[in-house]
């Protein structure tokens, strides 16, 4: 129950005790619970996948068997461990563990090694055990397996990391990686669905469908389909390896259970008893399999194991019959153990695709969240390690197949290790995965898509950095969809997903946020207990008779297993009695069970049941029992069908039994930070939550150790005076992003319109909203070098090159600063003493922040690679962008004197004027209420919560600033009569003051003007290139050109598009028309250099007719591909 315990403890209103209490940055005890929540899904997921995971892992792989000179050998997994991050063997150190600090400077990989036990046997008789390294593979930072697990900030400082690190990344050269969390159908579970492309399968298939994504404990998956047809039959579909196989029902109905045709026939028709279609076309499944002349289980699965070998590569030596029994063991749902819990599953899912094709059941939506699970960055990593060790056995038998003819002896353990070793190891195929995000995979791991599965954790800004971990995306194939109703938000997601943090454009609603108390479950629980449970309760086994006909009994499903049967009017209380055990944590019930009692309504609603689910990779999320007075984790199925009031005031009795913690809880992380988001029009909290992650603030603590290639920072954030108590909840002090501005609304000097803003002089003469960048190099003397020369870092004394700019080592002098041209760093060969310096190329001028000497994993570099890193100032300048928090976007246009701004009766001026025709269409009374609040807050010192649904049309905000505005003696409205700072004069209105929290931007006019007067052209057409950052042009394209002729202006046009791109001037023969023959005549040798050479037309051999005129260098190499190409161009010159 320990995912709801901390939601309880929630602040009750900000405080500014970070400003005032002398103790604010001092290191704490331990970290902060709210922060390391943000990542539990990653770290907790990946922790259970290198643990029980692994072991599952290794059990289920099954054996490789092949003959190798006449003897079967027979290779199999014993067990599997992975090690923490160490130094390799051979080197000498005073620390053996690497530490993620070292990885990111050293632009490595942080990674463990991966050990398995293999035993061998030869003929069936076992010949022992080899210990066999596979690789290293990528470990998780702050994961049981990282050496950061379990210390304390002060410990996590002196390794050179955040105090709050909260790790769920993994480091790939040097980057830090994030695997996407994406949303996936829920697993065992029959969804009924309708695809009209179905139709298109074959002849009589139909538009309905039951989709089942079977998932085993140790999270391998396949996909399966049941398909209704028009004869009234049912085919079985499934993918092996990517390829799509069907099969009829009755076939694998048959193969599973050694029943006759008439106890399958009771078995289906349960609940369908009246129904004489349904019975009719139940007789014509187990028709077509008795027409094949397989009357029995053996002569079913003999029939089945002859047409399926070919696809399924096992060895020569497995009768029909077993190679059958692995095709319904690998295919056929594959979550559940024994064939006889396979039969009852797949006779349920018949019965809910007949009820549903004969419209007497809902389509159940596949968009929607009841119908949805999360795969986890742990689930993902542990598929992956499965295939991989499935394949590394496959590159062993191959090695030994080519390899082993050499071989004269017998195996023995020595040789049979050598062996092992030719085989491939899995460290490539892990660093690609993280490195690229696309997936290399034999059988697509049941999947929709192979790309963009990692995605690069920026540490753009703190608030930027924590969305990485809270996102779910809906995956890629949905992306190209044409459709919209993939991206809607359904009433379902309600406090699993937030309906404000999405993006806008191209991945809305595909990008979703989880809110800031779901939860996603990690850990597995064994269910053997559950089903003798139910049976004390009430339940009928699935192998008995209940006491009531089937169609008036419920099945009961437990992780999509059929256990048994309970009475329509037993259910509810079988269910809540469930319910109570989960939530007092009696019987051994889990807490992140989601039980589902799906009622019989008498209407087409969704297919009726009892459904238990304690699976993994489910979103929960904790909402007050009323009747117990506990917490308790419902899931996203069990939402739709229990009450749940937000308010105390919505709470009725005997109708709702549940109750939300906060009114806010289905926010984000991120959207919990808009103050009074509640009295925004929703778009904006929407370009809100984009606009927090694009702030220039304070991303991180360690400056000094880290080498990221971009880093943005604010030199002097502060703390906002109005904020949600969420802010304090996630001790943002720590991590700030803006400055307390005072902003008058009032429209001045014209330089404010289209969300321009106007910004006092003076205040940015002192500071505000100053930052800079910091930018990395990484220089490798490595990738310089051909052959064995050694490049170390260096100079020649009294190089007249560097004049006094470099330090003896070769690099810049820390704190200096450097200009274009400026040398930036040398080398000196050892072996020749040649020395060669590189200038800095940027236009801007920098200040070396700090540089750091690196070397190589192996630990034998010498002094040749270095990290340099450069802090570039950028203060505001005009064109640089600024937001409120309110998606109040805009541009700073002016600098103004403060002399010359208006200023109120006290002789204060405002830091920013903002437009008043920014509030009307755009409706963000939020900013209107936080500049009262700022401004109330500063006159009392006080810090305003601005959590929303804390005010309402009963307790209004204006009224609670207001009394306090005038309780300090300022206007009840918060507005005052302004001076005009040019004539000095009483302006007429009053105009609206206060405190605003304003957040400076990454976008900045010095990383986008693009300028070029002369510069680089293309080497074949002679125009200018394009690009930025190569000094390139701007096209001028063919919708310009169009414009320009529109308005007649010719002149600009010959400028444009011949004069500065690329006019030449060429001979052309007046006879001929030939651009191509006119040559220089050959000299005879008697002439001297000087003389003057005629150009001679070849065509024609005069040289009279030859004209001289200007046409774009392009058409000449125009007209000579053409002759290329055998076809003669002619000009007519005039």
């Amino acid at each position: 129950m320990e995912a709801s315990t901390h939601w309880s403890d929630l602040p009750t209103a900000p405080s500014l005790k970070n400003l005032t209490d002398g103790g604010f940055g001092v290191l704490k005890e331990n970290q902060l619970p709210a922060i390391q929540d943000l990542t539990r899904a990653h770290i907790e997921s990946f922790n259970q996948a290198m643990t029980d995971g692994l072991s599952r892992v290794v059990q289920a792989i099954p054996p490789l068997e092949f003959t190798f000179k006449n003897d079967r050998i027979s290779l199999a997994f014993a067990d599997a461990t992975v090690f923490a991050p160490m130094v390799t063997k051979g080197n000498v150190c005073r620390e053996m563990r690497v530490f993620p600090a070292e990885c990111r400077g050293r632009r490595c990989t942080y990674r463990g090694k991966l050990v398995a036990d293999v035993s061998w046997s030869i003929n069936g008789v076992p010949r022992g055990i080899i210990k066999q390294s596979l690789g290293l593979i990528p470990i998780m930072v702050k994961s049981q397996m990282c050496n950061l697990h379990g210390l304390t900030p002060k410990q996590l400082v002196e390794h050179h990391e955040e105090a709050e690190e909260m790790g769920g990344y993994f480091i790939v050269n040097g980057i830090e990686k994030v695997i996407r969390m994406l949303i996936m159908p829920r697993r065992n579970y029959p969804i009924a669905m309708v695809r009209p492309k179905w139709k298109s399968r074959g002849q009589g298939y139909t538009q309905y469908g039951i989709s089942l994504r079977c998932v085993r404990d140790e999270h391998s998956a396949i996909n399966m389909n049941l398909h209704y047809l028009e004869n009234g039959t049912i085919m079985l579909n499934f993918i092996y390896q990517k390829e799509l196989f069907f099969l009829p029902i009755g076939f694998a109905l048959k193969a599973l259970v050694n029943y006759s045709d008439f106890q399958i026939f009771q078995e289906l028709a349960k609940g369908q008893e009246e129904n004489s279609f349904y019975k009719s076309c139940v007789s014509e499944m187990l028709r077509i399999v008795s027409e094949e002349g397989c009357t029995s289980q053996s002569k079913v699965l003999e029939y089945l194991g002859e047409r399926f070998r070919v696809k399924l590569q096992l060895p020569d030596w497995y009768t029909h019959q077993q190679c059958a029994q692995y095709l319904l063991h690998e295919c056929v749902c594959i979550h559940l153990n024994s064939d006889i819990e396979k039969f009852h599953m797949l006779c349920l899912s018949t019965r809910k695709l007949f009820t549903f094709a004969k419209q007497e059941c809902m389509e159940e939506n596949a968009d929607s969240l009841m119908s949805q699970e999360v795969m986890t960055p742990g689930q993902l990593y542990l598929m992956f390690m499965k295939e991989r060790l499935i394949t590394w056995m496959g590159t062993v038998k191959m090695s030994m197949e080519k390899r082993g003819s050499r071989l004269n002896t017998a195996l023995t353990n020595e040789s049979m290790m050598k062996i092992l070793n030719m085989g491939t190891d899995v460290t490539k195929a892990f660093e690609y995965l993280l490195a690229t995000g696309n997936l290399v995979s034999k059988s697509g791991l049941g999947m929709l898509q192979g790309t963009g599965l990692c995605v690069v954790a920026d540490k753009l800004n703190f608030i930027r950095y924590l969305s990485h971990f809270r996102v779910v995306h809906r995956g890629a194939a949905f992306a190209k969809m044409r459709t919209t109703t993939v991206r809607k938000l359904l009433p379902e997601s309600w406090g699993f997903l937030c309906p404000v943090h999405t993006p806008d454009g191209e991945p809305c609603g595909l990008m979703n946020h989880m809110t800031a108390s779901c939860y996603i479950v990690t850990q597995s629980h064994a269910t053997i207990g559950l089903s003798a449970l139910l049976c004390s309760l009430g339940m009928t086994p699935v192998d008995g008779c209940p006491t009531q006909p089937y169609s008036q009994c419920y099945p009961v499903l437990l992780d999509g297993a059929v256990v048994g049967w309970v009475e329509a009017e037993l259910a509810p209380v079988v269910a809540e009695t469930l319910r109570r055990f989960k939530v007092l944590q009696q019987k051994r019930i889990p807490a992140w069970t989601e039980i589902v009692l799906v009622p019989q309504t008498g209407k087409a609603s969704i297919y009726p049941g009892l459904f238990l689910f304690t699976t993994p990779c489910r979103m929960m999320r904790p909402v007050r029992n009323l009747a117990l007075g506990k917490d308790e984790l419902i899931g996203t199925f069990e939402q739709l069908f229990i009450n749940v009031g937000v308010l105390e005031s919505e709470v009725e009795a005997g109708v709702t039994s549940h109750q939300e913690l906060f009114p806010h809880s289905m926010l984000s992380v991120v959207a919990n930070f808009i103050p009074y988001s509640d009295h925004n029009q929703s778009p904006r909290n929407m370009y809100q939550c984009q606009m927090g992650k694009q702030t220039m603030g304070f991303p991180l603590h360690s400056f000094l150790d880290r080498s990221d290639n971009k880093l943005y920072r604010l030199q002097t954030p502060q703390s906002p005076l109005v904020r949600p108590y969420m802010y304090d909840h996630y001790s943002l002090d720590n991590y700030p992003s803006g400055t307390n501005a005072i902003v008058a609304v009032i429209s001045y000097t014209g330089y404010d319109m289209e969300d321009a803003m106007i910004v006092n002089k003076s205040s940015w003469e002192r500071g505000f909203a100053h930052g800079s960048i910091y930018k990395t190099v990484v220089v490798d003397l490595c990738d310089k070098v051909r052959r064995e020369e050694s490049l170390v870092f260096g100079l020649k004394p009294g190089d007249t090159k560097v004049q006094d700019k470099l330090d003896q080592d070769g690099l810049p002098f820390i704190g200096s600063t450097l200009q274009y041209g400026d040398p930036f760093y040398s080398y000196i060969n050892l072996n020749t003493g040649v020395t060669a310096t590189n200038f800095y190329k940027s236009q801007e001028a920098c200040v070396v922040d700090n540089i750091k000497v690196c070397s190589n994993d192996m630990g034998t570099g010498r002094f040749n690679r270095v990290c340099i890193t450069t802090r570039i100032p950028r203060n505001p300048t005009i064109g640089d962008k600024f937001a409120s928090r309110h998606g109040q976007k805009g541009i700073l246009s002016r600098l103004w004197p403060t002399e010359d701004m208006p200023f109120t009766e006290s002789g204060m001026t405002p830091d920013i004027l903002f437009n008043p025709h920014g509030f009307p269409s755009r409706m963000t009374i939020g900013m209107l209420i936080e500049s009262m609040a700022g401004k109330s807050g500063a006159l009392h010192g006080l810090s305003h919560d601005a959590t929303p649904f804390t005010f309402s049309e009963d307790c209004s905000a204006l009224e609670y600033f207001g009394e306090m505005l005038k309780a300090a003696g300022y206007n009840y409205y918060g507005t005052e009569r302004l001076y005009s700072g040019m004539s000095g004069l009483e302006m007429e209105a009053d105009i609206f003051i206060g405190v605003v929290y304003y957040q400076r931007l990454r976008h900045m006019v010095s990383d986008k003007f693009q300028v070029r007067t002369t510069g680089a052209r293309d080497r074949i057409t002679n125009q200018p290139v394009g690009g930025r950052n190569i000094q390139g042009g701007i096209r001028f394209g063919e919708m310009e050109r169009d414009a320009l002729l529109a308005h007649g202006s010719s002149f600009l046009l010959h400028d444009r598009l011949f004069n500065c791109s690329d006019r030449s001037v060429a001979q052309v023969c007046v006879d001929c028309g030939s651009l191509l023959s006119p040559l220089l005549e050959k000299p005879p040798p008697q002439w001297s250099h000087m003389k003057q050479r005629n150009t001679v037309c070849l065509l024609c051999g005069k040289s009279e007719s030859i004209d001289t005129v200007s046409v774009p260098y392009v058409f000449r190499y125009f007209v000579a591909e053409l002759a290329a190409m055998n076809i003669k161009v002619k000009l007519e010159v005039k």
